[in-house]
């Protein structure tokens, strides 16, 4: 039971990092010094489905609290910077896209653009940390706690961090790829192809600190696991570089979606049966089993929570076959 639970919440937040990514990867390139009416074409490619996409995001956070609440706990107060900073930006992508179309005044507008930018960037340097946090293993005290905040502050959990910047900037790039006029493509295409080796340098620096790291070497259970997984990754941009270079963008979302969700397969297959990973002494050690609530709570939630995922992918279905093709009523080539 407890291992279904755990794989849900990877699905679920998974899920959420791909869908949520290309908000924020939009958001992100709102920095490029475009113009107005570029800017406002690539907020209302990404417009139709932010909202939605962040309903993920409630999901898995409420099978957190409902299903593992000591590593709710232990989440909230051994990573709360990156935790305040992941919701702190979320709020402010959705502050910034629901707000820019109020004023009238184009500087009022680019004032809330930058809103959007800082909150993308916040999101997803957060998200980085918090799972290079996860992989790198955590200062647990004897009664199971988490010793302060300071294990967040190393290169290992910076390039992490900046890796998942890279990641979510490519897949942004890749969306707008598939959603804008087919006349605004190739400048978008040509970057994200760009941004592709920039994705690749920072996914190999953290492998090579993770692998020099000996607080990441003690916290993986599964050292192939570990090694195979940045690799899919690696080829999954490749394939996504490949197939925006043959106007495939269908093919390219499809690999940068793999990509960002990797990481999370990562992190919780390179740890089981372990979550919270204790870098002194590993009897301390969170088990996904001693994290979850007991068998009659899980039983519970799990009628609950049954229509919970048939509900959530009908909806996010029916969302991308209404505003399916591109903003100006074109369909894209997709394979």
């Amino acid at each position: 039971m407890e291992l279904a639970w755990y794989a849900l919440l990877g699905l679920f937040f998974a899920t959420y990092l791909v869908l949520g990514g290309y908000d924020y990867g939009v958001g992100l390139l709102l920095a490029r010094g475009a113009t107005p009416a570029t800017r406002r074409a690539a907020l209302t490619a990404v417009g139709p489905f932010f909202l939605g996409n962040e309903v993920w995001l409630v999901a898995a956070v409420g099978i957190l609290f409902g299903a593992f609440p000591l590593l709710e706990g232990e989440l909230l107060s051994g990573f709360y910077p990156v935790v305040l900073g992941a919701v702190a930006g979320v709020v402010l992508v959705t502050a910034g896209v629901q707000l820019r179309s109020r004023p009238r005044a184009e500087s009022a507008r680019a004032g809330w653009d930058r809103v959007v930018v800082a909150g993308s960037t916040l999101a997803a340097l957060a998200w980085g940390a918090l799972l290079g946090g996860l992989l790198q293993g955590v200062p647990l005290r004897a009664d199971g706690h988490v010793a302060g905040v300071g294990h967040l502050f190393t290169p290992f959990v910076a390039a992490a961090a900046l890796a998942m910047l890279a990641l979510i900037t490519v897949h942004g790039a890749t969306f707008l790829t598939l959603r804008l006029p087919a006349a605004d493509v190739p400048p978008v295409a040509r970057l994200a192809r760009g941004l592709v080796p920039v994705a690749l340098a920072a996914v190999a620096a953290a492998t090579v600190l993770g692998l020099l790291s000996d607080r990441v070497r003690a916290a993986v259970a599964r050292p192939a696991l570990a090694v195979l997984l940045p690799f899919a990754l690696v080829t999954a941009l490749l394939v996504a570089r490949a197939a925006l270079g043959r106007g495939r963008p269908g093919m390219a979302f499809t690999a940068s979606s793999a990509a960002l969700a990797l990481p999370v397969l990562l992190v919780g297959a390179a740890l089981w049966p372990r979550v919270l990973v204790s870098t002194g002494d590993p009897g301390t050690s969170l088990t996904v089993a001693d994290a979850a609530a007991s068998g009659p709570t899980l039983s519970l939630l799990g009628w609950l929570a049954l229509p919970l995922l048939p509900a959530l992918l009908g909806f996010q279905a029916m969302c991308w076959w209404v505003f399916r093709g591109r903003t100006d009523g074109r369909a894209p080539v997709y394979w």
